[in-house]
């Protein structure tokens, strides 16, 4: 890499431009939805762009969309590391074992996985603590809606799907002891059609608050189109339903981390790591809360999202019970990572089983 920036240099010395010499790190991503999903995808996408803007002609992306986590997503990253990529970002939680296959065949390309937990010498772990923005949705929620009941549309029950849900319902029970949640288990990240039929079930169940864990904006138009039912972006702001039915929203930033990345990877730092930051290090983002949400509630929401920020509050304190009654957290009592990490249990209140 550093014969190729002091070759660049000579180029562009004697005016002779770069048109041929390749740049210094090329990298891949590998994505689980389409770029124009309006949720994850999106977002994960513009942290390439991200990348492209910041470095220029030094570092070349390339990218593929709608990937089925499984063997062809093993097929995708081979062939991305054959064409040269340097480091590879595959960025859905079923891509894990590939990902790790795939690093043993190529040891020098460095992988960065998103969401899961395996790791080796090429091949590094990032997350976001997305349970932090679902706990102000939880405040929300419990707070405006009028039939005290919320539906929450699940993609998978893997625990950062679970840990999400505990999170808004412990938040919601706390302003709203009357609260129900019902939850509909989709088993995919995007399938608009799919979407929108549990969003449109969970409302002729009588919910008026809507939360999703899947990637597209149909959940949204379903709500829209419903009238009088509130939802909330999910990876990404979906601002164009704003003021309603979305008030808020999660949004997920990965730029800089990608950004961050790639330099090492330029400047022969980097190194296997877990990182898994939240709305204190600016990976989670919280969207504009609307006018349609009280002055009051946008309030409290607001203070519990600087709380978070500033490690004055964690979502999961206690006094928490598990769903069967038994303890969990004591008063005052916070959770550690690994069981948030390997969250595979409701807490009390919520009448739904975990699927197996």
């Amino acid at each position: 890499m550093k014969f190729k920036s002091i070759l660049t240099g000579v180029l562009l010395a004697f005016g002779l431009g770069t048109a041929a010499i390749a740049a210094d790190v090329k990298v891949g991503f590998v994505y689980v939805g389409p770029i124009g999903d309006g949720g994850w995808t999106y977002e994960h996408d513009k942290g390439r762009l991200a990348v492209e803007k910041h470095f220029g002609d030094r570092v070349e992306t390339i990218y593929q969309e709608n990937v089925p986590e499984g063997a062809d997503a093993e097929r995708v990253m081979t062939t991305m590391a054959m064409q040269g990529a340097d480091l590879i970002f595959t960025t859905s939680f079923g891509y894990m074992d590939p990902t790790i296959n795939v690093a043993k065949k190529f040891p020098n390309v460095k992988f960065e996985h998103a969401t899961g937990y395996k790791r080796s010498d090429n091949v590094s772990t990032y997350s976001a603590r997305f349970y932090e923005g679902r706990a102000i949705q939880g405040h929300i929620a419990g707070k405006m809606t009028k039939t005290n009941k919320v539906g929450y549309i699940a993609s998978f029950p893997i625990p950062e799907v679970i840990r999400g849900i505990n999170s808004a319902y412990i938040h919601a029970k706390k302003v709203n002891p009357n609260i129900e949640f019902n939850i509909i288990w989709v088993y995919t990240w995007f399938d608009p059609a799919k979407e929108a039929d549990a969003a449109k079930a969970l409302i002729d169940q009588g919910a008026d608050v809507v939360l999703q864990h899947t990637d597209s904006t149909a959940p949204q138009a379903a709500a829209k189109e419903a009238g009088n039912v509130i939802t909330f972006g999910q990876a990404s702001d979906m601002g164009e339903y704003a003021p309603m039915p979305r008030v808020s929203s999660i949004i997920d930033d990965w730029a800089p981390y990608y950004v961050a990345r790639t330099q090492a990877v330029l400047d022969g730092s980097w190194e296997s790591v877990d990182t898994w930051d939240g709305i204190g290090p600016g990976m989670v983002g919280i969207g504009e809360i609307s006018d349609a949400v009280p002055a009051d509630v946008k309030a409290e929401a607001l203070a519990m999202r600087d709380a978070i920020a500033d490690g004055s509050y964690h979502p999961f304190t206690g006094p928490i019970k598990k769903q069967d009654g038994s303890d969990w957290l004591g008063a005052g009592e916070t959770s550690d990572d690994g069981t948030l990490l390997g969250m595979n249990f409701y807490v009390e209140g919520i009448t739904a089983e975990v699927p197996q």
